[in-house]
Formats: C-alpha cells, structure tokens, sequence
C-alpha cells in the first residue's frame, strides 16, 4: 500500500484540482509536488515516486507546451471538428446572434458565481410607475366588467378603450421623447399582472401593443420620420396597432412564410414611387380587427435587380396604413371565448413604397433578426406577466374561497385533498412570480434574454395551466357556472391560448430552451464553433486550441464536481445566503455541474443529431428551466430579506425544481442511445442513487395555510393583483370578508356543537341561531358576527342563473350593437 501512496496523492490532487478549476500550468505543478511530498512523507522508494511523475510528464508536458499542442493535437482535431460540425442555417445564426447571455451562462457553467445574481440590483417601481399603477390602473380595474366583456359585448366598452387612449396605456414601452410613457420592464410588468385576473381580454389588448409590434420596432429600428410620425400616435392611440406574423402555412416556422413583396415601380399618393408589391394571408393577428397600423413581416424578392445584384432580399418588415389599397383585414376570430380583437389579415398586389419599409431600404432583408431581438424582450414580460397575475389572482380566490365554502361542517381547506391543490397554486404561483420578475428586471438590466424569455414563456404558461386547473377543482360547480360572479371560468378557457401564441409550447421546449442554451449558454462551444469562420489558419488554429482545451478541462471538471456533489448529497462548498438558503444554493451548485456534465457527453457522443434528438434536448431544457427559476426564486427571497415566513413557499418550489431536475436527468440517462455511456454518467451524476423527493405533505400543509389567511407571506405572494373590494370585484370584496370569516370559525364550532348535541330547536340556520342568542349559547356579538358572515357568504358560494332569453346569441349581438366600442 506504501508504494501506491505518491500514485493515490497524484490521482487525488488531480481531482482537487479539476474540482476547483485551477489552471493547467498549477495543475500539473501542484500535482508534481504532490507525488513528491506523499512519496517523500511515506518512505515510497524512488520508483514508486518516479513512476507517477514520469506517467504525469508523459500527459502534462505536450499540454503545457502550447506550440506542440496545437500541431499534434489541436491541428488534426480542428480538421476532424471542421467535418462533423453541423452548419447552422442563416436563421438559427441570426437567432443566435440576436440575445444577449445573463446569469443562465453561470448555470451553463457547472459552477455558478452566486455573487453575481445576488448583486444584480433589487428591481424596484420609480415613484412615477408606482403612480400609475395606484392611480390610473386602479381607476381601469374599476371599470373592468369581464361578463360584460366576454358574453355581452365580446369586447372592451367604448369608455375602457377611451380611458385606455387617454393615459398611454399603449405608449408604456415608447420613450417619453415621442411622447410614451417610457416605463421600465417591470412596471410594464406589474400593469399586466394587475388587470390580468380581472379580464384576458383587457390583458391582451393592453399587452400587445407594448411587446413584439410596430411601436417596439420602430423605436428600435425605425426611420427618425417613422419615429417622428408614427410613435406620438401610438402612444396617445391615435393609431392601434397589430403585426402580422403567422399564416395558414407558417406558423411556429416563422422563417418559411410564403408571404412575398416584389420590388416594383408604382403609385403612392398620386406619385409614381419605388416600393413592395404585396401578397400575404395570415391569420391569428391580434388587435388586427381594429387596428389602423398593420406591421406585416414577409419575403422581399428584386427579380429585376432594382435594389442591387441580389434576388432574394430575406424577411422584411414594413408598414400597412389600415386604408392602404388593397389590405383587407377579415372577420373576428373567437378565441376560446376570450375575446380580444383578433383576426386575418390578406392582401393580393398591395403597393407600398420603400418608406413604409421598418428602418427603411437599408433594413431589408433584416426581418429576422428584428423579430428575434424583439421577440425575446417582449416574450420575456407579456406572457410570463400575464400567467403570473392570473396565478396570483388564483391565489387569492382560491384561498379565501376555500376558508369560506363549508362543507361537512369544515372549510374545505381543511381537507387534505383540497390542501394537497391549495399547496401546488401556491407553490407554482412563487414559481411563476419569481421567473416573471427575473426575467422583467433582465430585460431593465439591458439584457435580450432570449433563453429566459423561451424558459419564461414555456413554464409560466404550463404550471400557471396548472394552476388554473387545481382552482377550478377546488370550486367545482362555483368554477364551472359562467356569470357574473364566476372569477374563474373565463381564465380556465382561455388558459390554452398562452400555451399556444409566441411560439408553441411543445417548439419552445423541444428545440428552443436547450438548442439555444447549449450554444449561446455554455462557455467554449460558440468559441470552438466561433474559431472555424477566422480565415487565417494560424489565427484559427489558435483561437480553436484555446477554446478546445478550455473545454477538454471544463467538461473533466464537471465530472468530478457532479460525481463529488452528488457523493456528498451537495452538503460541500462555499456558497452565499443565509443559515437557511445555503443548502439550496449548494443543490443547484450540484446540478448545475450535472447538466454541463451531461451537455458536453451528449454534444460528443451524439454531435449534430442532439438537434433532433427532441426529447432528449428537451429533458436537458428542463434541468437549465429548473436551474433558472430555482436562481429567481433565491434572488427575490433574498431581495425581500429572507422573510422567515414565506420559507415554506421557497421550501416547496426549490423542492419541486430539484425533483423536476433529477427525473429530467434520469430521463435522459434511461434513454440515452450509447449505453455504456450512459452507465458511466448515472455512476457519476447519481452517485448515491435518486435522493430528491417532491414537497412532502407536512410543507405542503404549511404552505396551503399561508393562502386560507391574511398575512405577510400572502400579501407578498398577492404583490400588485387588484383587490380593491368594489362592486366589479367579487374576488376583492370576498377577500375583505376573510379576517371576520377567521374571526368566526371558533364561534361556529360552539354553535354546531351546540346543534348536534340538540342542544337549539329549528330546522334551518337562522332558527338555531336565533335559539341559540336566547339560550345563552351565543352573546349578541357572536350572534350579530355569525349571521354577518353567514349573509355576506352566501354571495361567494351562490352561482349565477339565467333566463333562456339572456343566453340567446341576438340578445348578446343587441347589447353589442347598442354599445359599440370606439377604437
């Protein structure tokens, strides 16, 4: 065993060195002077020392010389590299060109700097946006009535969509300069997840013109006369604007639309001009019945080379005056019953000049990368904005509505079923608010966050489909019973169509997270791709040499540190937080190493197929989501000073993330096609076997009692939702009623104790109660509390009716007639 000490000292600095990451020059010193030391202090003998140093010169000595590296090494691996790696197409270059990379590049990197995320700056409102959202936005809810909206007028009234005009809420995102509001990303934010709850319709209307559409492309790319004219009409409403994407041919496959414009000579304006003749057909644009600007995206060709030498220009943007000869925008689409203004828009032969091109003539064929970078910004807020105020407002309906419903002579939240339900909405609500924040407070970082954009879109959309799915179980008939005084049917149908709209679910999953992750996210792989474009071969050689080796040592890491972590059940490392968070930061430190691990075997093994391995790509897309939004719910736990309250709700969505991770890696493992590989990676990423449980029912009961009871925990969860208890506001006046329905509940067991031990005469409630203020059961203030609580109850718990007349579609279509919006 002595003789084997220097060769077991080496083996183990080798793995200290890899787990810290140190440079390949110390790394071969260290280890050196290890064999040394271990040699020397165990009186090995010289072979036995000799040998490792020899066996360590052998391997380190080429590595250390960089001119010899590269010509034996590097040289024949760049060739092999530059005939396996698969091309990526103009669009998936420009998509990869278009985002910026944040902290989901520490993620990437196996080792995350938590100093990072916590030093980003805690997002706040400016006095100005607080303003808005206390005035304004609490004046709009107020005029909010969704069952107006949805079944009698399938639309916004003429006075909301006035009020909507008058104070800018479609300039929120247009510079003040050009007279917008020039609001940052999170009170764009915090508007939608105010109105959300309160109408889909109003959210989606609010939404769109303040993400992907002409007024976000115009200030970014348009003309300073397009800006000059067009974004002081935006922002006071003169003009309403839609953008027309997707069509019957193309629809997540934006790239293939069949949309064209021919570069041509004709009239515009009495004057004969160069410009674009149009042909398009799409469909799904909203805002597209109503608006008087139409951005439409197609592909500009110039068969008679009147722009230059080129035929195909590429995807080009341009502007449609709603009364521009020959555009046609179709009848309503009715989207689940949720009506925002939605429809076709066609058009054969439509003449528009260069000027109306986005940015003008030198911005043709620009399209695409206009889109992407766009599209990341405002996927990154309305989506992710819109699920999260739905999810919130879920919360506080459904916590109060399982205190006051009673059933068995319980609240029904006192049920463990009902609890278990109670526990996912607000588990998944902490989730999708956190993911929502980070991802508005990126974008005011000045970030294109296009990977948590794609992470945002796809899980807020999918657990706050959750979400939706356990209130409405709660409820039960109150839920299903459309009226008035339902706060939840039109949300549950319309729950689908997030799912649908800006990108696909199933796309976003299985090609967006991770094909853009693992290239733009991870450290080396865009550099060695990067290397392969630099024309001189000396320059490419080195630069690939960098690059490679870099990630020959950061994928040798990643071993260690996932085999090491997961050995320790993540119980090892410096990491930041307090007593309580650290545990949670060392899990992620363990599964962030995991997914580079098995991103670098999985490029290696499966090299350009991993494209189309889908589902494989897609579990890998699960473990960075996870990682990312286990990191935003650690920031605003942290930004909000660790409340020791709401610890039960970080507990339950850290332990969902972890659990999500681990069977998103497991997956992976038992369907990877090679598999020895596969084998060998189970031994190093689950050294000790799967260890990570969902939140047990012991958390989830503590987290169900934080949504049954006012408190800060609740409040914080709530954050912005409109609960003002008005006469639109069920939700908000039932919410008002929770303290004294609390207040009542000891009292109400002394009474139905007294009424089962028969004890009070009468059939019905009022009797008994009245009986039971005689006989001294009940004092006047119990009695006066309980028939309050009793009255004002039955409001909540009631379901709406109607006459075979009111359903009819002529009354719906009189009542639309009769209040026809002015937009």
């Amino acid at each position: 065993m002595i003789l084997l000490t220097p060769f077991l000292c080496g083996v183990l600095a080798l793995l200290v060195a890899a787990y810290l990451r140190v440079r390949l020059s110390v790394w071969s010193l260290t280890t050196a002077v290890v064999i040394v030391a271990a040699g020397w202090l165990a009186s090995a003998g010289f072979w036995a020392t000799a040998l490792p140093l020899v066996a360590l010169g052998l391997v380190a000595l080429p590595l250390n010389l960089p001119q010899f590296r590269r010509a034996r090494l590097s040289a024949p691996l760049l060739a092999l590299f530059q005939k396996v790696t698969p091309t990526l197409s103009e669009t998936e270059q420009v998509a990869l060109d278009a985002g910026t990379v944040g902290f989901e590049g520490e993620l990437f990197s196996g080792k995350p700097d938590w100093r990072k995320l916590l030093g980003q700056p805690r997002p706040a409102l400016s006095i100005e946006e607080q303003a808005f959202l206390d005035g304004p936005v609490e004046e709009l809810c107020g005029m909010i009535n969704d069952w107006q909206i949805s079944h009698e007028l399938a639309d916004l009234p003429p006075e909301v969509w006035d009020f909507l005009k008058q104070h800018r809420f479609f300039g929120m995102i247009i510079p003040k300069a050009f007279g917008g509001l020039g609001y940052s990303a999170l009170a764009h934010s915090m508007v939608l997840q105010k109105i959300a709850g309160l109408s889909t319709t109003l959210c989606s209307t609010v939404a769109v013109p303040n993400s992907l559409g002409p007024g976000e492309l115009l200030v970014h790319y348009g003309t300073q006369e397009q800006k000059d004219y067009y974004l002081p009409r935006l922002a006071d409403g003169r003009e309403i604007p839609c953008f027309a994407l997707t069509g019957p041919y193309a629809g997540s496959d934006a790239t293939s639309i069949p949309d064209y414009g021919i570069v041509c000579m004709g009239e515009w304006e009495g004057a004969r001009v160069l410009g674009v003749r149009l042909t398009f057909d799409k469909r799904y644009i909203t805002l597209a019945p109503v608006a008087t600007l139409v951005g439409l995206a197609f592909r500009m060709h110039d068969p008679e080379h009147l722009l230059g030498d080129v035929d195909d220009l590429g995807i080009t943007l341009a502007l449609l005056p709603r009364d521009t000869k020959g555009l046609e925008i179709g009848r309503r689409h009715m989207p689940l019953n949720n009506p925002f203004q939605n429809g076709p828009v066609r058009g054969k032969d439509v003449f528009v000049p260069l000027a109306q091109l986005i940015g003008g003539p030198e911005m043709a064929g620009h399209g695409w990368r206009m889109l992407v970078e766009c599209l990341s910004v405002g996927r990154a807020i309305s989506l992710p904005s819109n699920t999260s105020g739905g999810a919130r407002f879920a919360v506080a309906a459904t916590g109060a509505y399982a205190r006051i419903r009673k059933q068995f002579g319980l609240a029904i939240g006192r049920f463990e079923g009902v609890e278990e339900a109670l526990a996912r909405i607000a588990g998944y609500t902490y989730q999708i608010s956190a993911l929502s924040l980070e991802t508005a407070a990126a974008v005011d970082r000045g970030e294109k966050p296009s990977v948590p954009s794609a992470i945002a879109k796809y899980h807020a959309t999918e657990r706050a489909r959750e979400v939706a799915k356990d209130a409405m179980d709660v409820h039960g008939g109150k839920g299903i019973v459309l009226g008035p005084g339902n706060w939840l049917g039109r949300g549950w149908q319309g729950a689908p169509i997030a799912i649908t709209v800006e990108g696909a679910n199933i796309l976003t999953r299985s090609l967006m997270i991770y094909g853009q992750g693992a290239i733009r996210c991870h450290p080396f792989v865009l550099k060695e791709m990067q290397a392969l474009k630099i024309a001189d071969y000396g320059e490419r050689l080195r630069a690939f040499d960098a690059a490679l080796f870099g990630h020959i040592g950061f994928s040798i890491s990643n071993g260690v540190r996932s085999f090491v972590l997961g050995l320790s059940m993540a119980r090892i490392g410096r990491v930041p937080g307090t007593a309580y968070t650290r545990r949670y930061y060392r899990k992620l430190n363990r599964y962030a190493a995991a997914l580079a691990l098995m991103s670098d075997v999985s490029m290696l093994v499966l090299g350009g197929k991993l494209k189309f391995k889908e589902k494989l790509s897609a579990r890998l897309g699960d473990v960075l989501s996870n990682l990312y939004i286990a990191s935003a719910m650690l920031k605003r736990f942290n930004d909000q000073g660790n409340p020791v309250n709401d610890q039960p709700l970080l507990a339950w969505g850290i332990h969902d993330s972890m659990y999500r991770m681990q069977e998103a890696l497991d997956g992976v493992l038992r369907n990877f096609p090679l598999r020895p590989v596969a084998w060998l990676l189970r031994l190093l990423v689950f050294p000790l076997g799967r260890r990570e449980v969902p939140p047990s029912d012991r958390l989830g009961r503590r987290v169900a009692a934080i949504i049954a009871a006012p408190g800060e925990a609740r409040a914080r969860l709530l954050g912005p939702i409109y609960l003002t208890p008005s006469a639109n506001n069920p939700v908000g006046r039932m919410n008002a009623l929770l303290p004294e329905v609390i207040t009542a509940e000891p009292i109400e067991r002394k009474f139905l104790k007294a009424v089962k031990a028969g004890e009070l005469v009468g059939y019905d409630y009022d009797s008994q109660l009245a009986d039971a203020l005689a006989k001294g059961v009940l004092d006047a203030a119990e009695h006066a509390l309980l028939a309050r609580v009793r009255k004002a109850s039955f409001e909540f718990i009631s379901v709406d009716d109607f006459d075979a007349q009111e359903l009819a579609a002529g009354a719906r279509s009189k009542a639309k007639r009769e209040l026809r919006p002015a937009a």
